[in-house]
């Protein structure tokens, strides 16, 4: 390689076969700046800018435009840059961060929505966003001549860099507020650090492990993108086993048109508890307008309930019965076995509405979601007037937009005397519900439950996946008929699981050929719906499911008998030293492994073997699991209460309430991103970015590409939908000539100064070559991640019509370099030494991730941003774009400006709060 970079050699052919693919001019290649030139060719290249320039501006720069007259606005109050024009500041002592926490990774969250109709008004005129603009840099605008839109003056190679002085402002509505990232501690989710059970998860399975570091040995290119032909492969239900999926003994139906007919399902419904109970259940409904129905898992309430208020009229004048759920796939499940037993289509009076996905009509009547649609339904519609009825089930897992709803259906039921609300709960919670709502009625469902053994191991499990296997084999082999229920932490351990259980299996049938097949099923939410319908099939052999969390309450599989609890699961908690979400692998609850053993007794006396010992049980576990408002972070929350016109969050009524010092530092998160102005109120910018069901940041980052400075929003949707998906790039292990191609044609596509441009090269490239999975395939590319970021794309693109917010192209990437600063200019780093760099506001010190662009280049940029942070053993920035130090003193003013010998760094955070202090005093004078 001689070092330079260049566009990728790839087959550009357009195909015909998708008419959506988008023909469109890929933006030109940016001037590389940090890569070492030699003389010659710095010399010819600075004499070419040099003559381009006298061309653009003989005197000096390019004339900026005034700024257009702002209509219906206050007086502008002057910029603290203005005020102080002539001071300086001194670069502020980094601090080292503490130690992190390792083997925790960082997963998005993230809850969309689906527009039901297309939006036909015109997008606005780019003068409409004035208001927001202002709002772009958070307490104070810079002089516009302080740099163009498309270069900085610290552009040209060679030229030197600024330094930058750190200090903070705080906004008066947080004045003495708990806001410093690094008072705050990690939240708890934790009884006992010391106890086998967290030890040995943090160490993690040796199996997956290994798994992990073997995954693509012995493979091709064309395996290592393609599972089809492997263990997991076949397990999932692959090519090869396809054709004997649809001859199955179902028939090939799907769920849709399944199995027993119309006569069988209504035997099965009348067996279910909550459908003998019906009489005395709706009686309660009628008479009151919060109901608490108390149901172990497997009574039915899930599937019947909507059926008897259906049944019952709730629908006869028009009003919809809404029905959340905290999962994607339980919203799934649900509404297609619903839709089988009222015998109707699903799509038309049964319907669901997931992320990316939404099955409803004018004919729907019950509608299932996850209750971050109904909560997003909640902005456009505070009333929820369309709803007759809403039924919020399994509300004892109390997720974060659960708990939000029930704070808000305190408020809406005041006013909607009409509107029915019927929480469902296994026993913990009940109460605290039926108190929350002003002592609700209750009503139990009679439980059909049958005993459950349950044995302890006798020693601490080391390895959580080889014991479950070791145990799955066991119970197949020794144990009488009935289906096994396995629970695991993620995705990587199920996979890890089923693979070593086929592996085992396979040889022990080999040399004894009376061993009968185990029918081995995953479900996780990000399996295929296809594949997880199968967990809901019967087979002639035993099944074995392997499932997350997901299957505690959820999901009901009839004929589990046996269940292996490794005592573990994933669980999202903020790391304020981070400032983001991270995924943890923890001890369940006392009453979650109470849950899980349950599952064995709903169809006789079933066996439970937890991999824990009886005294982690009793001392490493906490007894009720640790509410998700309570260890999250609260930023979108607050954005969306703040939109409700929730001005005090004191006096919002939470089940749970937060704590003070997560609302505060989300407030501030928000204040930094100018979503809350200087007094906690929303601004223009902030209710832009609640219609957005993402991160404030990644929000604030699409409504910003519209505004006239910058007019790439084209690009950044695809930035935005690309950091929505798993990683897309594929590297086999232990095969030294592929992950030579690999790493050949990964640079091919890469963009020297920015992760997020080589994400828009990649998605512009797959568009080009018709969306194809060869394609894929030839470069190392996640083919399935690649189709959701085209889904994700398409969603995001109507929400910013519907917002009226310009969808414009622009070809210049330092403009959109320009653009990614002014949202992340919070996660900026400079350069410290050998690819480390060191945050510029926490000094937590990070590395380069090695799939990074920047990564292994000689010369490194200054100052980046990044997007998320892994913790992999240390910090590892991810997505990382470079920047200049001039970008982070005009978007991050709150945080940056330039350093100047002669004043110290406590001076100069001094005459900054002195300034600003002066700037509050004249917007107090203004709105008085």
């Amino acid at each position: 390689m001689d070092g330079k970079r260049r566009k990728p050699q790839l087959d550009l052919h357009f195909s015909d076969e998708e008419e959506d693919v988008e023909e469109r001019k890929l933006p030109k290649k940016p001037k590389v700046t940090f890569k070492k030139l030699s003389k010659a060719d710095a010399t010819r290249l600075k004499e070419r800018e040099s003559r381009q320039d006298q061309q653009e501006d003989p005197v000096g720069g390019p004339e900026l435009p005034n700024e257009p007259m702002k209509k219906n606005l206050p007086p502008k109050v002057p910029s603290l840059a203005s005020m102080a024009a002539q001071e300086r500041e001194k670069a502020a002592d980094l601090s080292p961060a503490a130690e992190m926490e390792e083997g925790s990774d960082v997963e998005n969250d993230r809850e969309w929505y689906t527009q039901d109709e297309a939006v036909s008004h015109p997008i606005v005129e780019y003068e409409e966003y004035d208001e927001m603009e202002h709002e772009v840099r958070p307490t104070f605008r810079r002089r516009a001549t302080d740099s163009s839109a498309g270069r900085s003056r610290f552009d040209e190679e060679g030229a030197p860099d600024i330094d930058l002085v750190v200090h903070r402002l705080t906004p008066p509505f947080l004045d003495s507020a708990t806001i410093m990232t690094k008072k705050l501690e990690v939240i708890e989710t934790v009884r006992d650090k010391t106890g086998d059970l967290y030890k040995y998860s943090k160490l993690g399975s040796t199996l997956v492990n290994e798994r992990r570091a073997n995954k693509d040995r012995k493979k091709g290119a064309k395996d290592a993108a393609n599972v089809n032909n492997s263990r997991l492969g076949k397990i999932l239900g692959g090519k090869e086993n396809a054709r004997e999926d649809s001859e199955s003994k179902d028939g090939g139906k799907s769920l849709d048109e399944h199995t027993y007919g119309r006569q069988a399902i209504m035997q099965q419904r009348k067996r279910l508890p909550a459908y003998q109970a019906r009489s005395e259940l709706m009686k309660v409904i009628a008479e009151n307008q919060v109901i608490v129905v108390i149901g172990e898992t497997g009574s039915g309430k899930t599937t019947q309930i909507p059926q008897f208020l259906y049944d019952e009229g709730y629908c006869k004048y028009g009003g919809l019965i809404g029905v959340t759920q905290p999962r994607r796939v339980a919203a799934l499940s649900v509404s297609k076995r619903v839709s089988e037993e009222m015998g109707v289509r699903l799509g038309k009076e049964v319907g669901y509405s997931i992320r990316f996905e939404d099955r409803t009509s004018s004919q729907t009547r019950i509608k299932f979601m996850t209750d971050g649609i109904l909560l997003r339904e909640a902005l456009m519609d505070p009333e929820l007037d369309k709803y007759s009825c809403i039924v919020m089930d399994e509300a004892h897992e109390r997720s974060l937009n659960t708990d939000i709803l029930l704070g808000l259906f305190k408020r809406i039921l005041t006013r909607r005397r009409d509107l029915k609300l019927i929480i469902t709960s296994a026993t913990m919670n009940a109460f605290k519900f039926s108190k929350f709502f002003g002592n609700a009625e209750q009503f139990t469902i009679p439980g059909r439950t049958y005993p459950v053994d349950v044995m302890f191991s006798a020693i601490a499990v080391q390895d959580y996946v080889a014991s479950a296997v070791k145990q799955i084999i066991r119970v197949h082999l020794r144990s009488e008929p009935g289906d096994i229920l396995c629970f695991m932490t993620g995705q990587e351990d199920i996979e890890t699981t089923c693979e070593e259980l086929e592996k085992e299996l396979e040889g022990l049938i080999k040399s004894d050929d009376t061993i009968e097949p185990l029918e081995i099923l995953p479900i996780y939410s990000t399996l295929p719906a296809d594949l997880q319908a199968k967990i809901f099939r019967k087979s002639k052999f035993r099944k074995c499911v392997v499932a997350t969390n997901i299957a505690e309450t959820s999901l009901t599989v009839d004929g589990i008998r046996f269940v292996v609890d490794t005592g573990l699961m994933k669980l999202k908690v903020y790391n304020p030293k981070l400032g983001m979400d991270t995924l943890q692998i923890t001890p369940i609850s006392l009453a979650q492994a109470n849950q899980r053993s349950g599952r064995a007794g709903r169809t006789g006396p079933g066996l439970c073997y937890r991999l824990y010992t009886q005294y982690a049980a009793t001392n490493e576990m906490f007894a009720e699991p640790i509410p998700e408002i309570q260890r999250t972070n609260l930023s979108n929350t607050i954005l969306l209460l703040k939109y409700l016109q929730v001005e005090d969050l004191s006096k919002f009524p939470f089940l749970d309430r937060p704590p003070i010092e997560t609302i505060n530092t989300a407030q501030y998160d928000l204040w930094c991103l100018g979503a809350l102005d200087n007094f906690g109120r929303l601004t223009a910018l902030g209710k832009k970015m609640s219609n957005f069901p993402i991160d404030p940041a990644l929000s604030r980052l699409l409504i910003i590409s519209s505004f006239k400075q910058f007019q790439c929003s084209k690009e950044v949707i695809t930035i935005v939908a690309m950091l929505s998906i798993p990683p897309i790039f594929v590297r086999p292990m232990h095969d030294a000539e592929l992950q030579r191609r690999s790493d050949s044609i990964r640079e091919k596509f890469q963009v020297a100064e920015s992760d997020h441009l080589t994400l828009v090269n990649i998605f512009n490239l797959f568009k080009s070559n018709g969306c194809k999975e060869n394609w894929c395939t030839k470069n190392f590319l996640q083919y399935r991640s690649l189709r959701r970021a085209v889904e994700i794309h398409s969603q995001l693109s109507q929400i910013m019509k519907s917002q009226k917010l310009a969808i414009v192209s622009n070809p210049d990437w330092d403009v959109i370099r320009k653009c990614l600063c002014a949202s992340f200019f919070h996660q900026a780093a400079q350069f410290k030494k050998h690819g480390e760099y060191v945050n510029l506001r926490t000094g937590l010190q990070m590395k380069l991730h090695p799939t990074a662009s920047l990564y292994g280049m000689g010369d490194l940029p200054k100052y980046v941003i990044y997007h998320e942070l892994l913790l992999t053993g240390r910090e590892y920035m991810n997505y990382v774009t470079a920047v200049d130090g001039e970008w982070l003193c005009e978007f991050g003013e709150i945080f940056y400006a330039v350093k100047e010998k002669g004043v110290t760094s406590r001076e100069n955070q001094a005459r900054k709060e002195r300034d600003f202090q002066w700037l509050i005093e004249e917007q107090r004078k203004l709105i008085s």
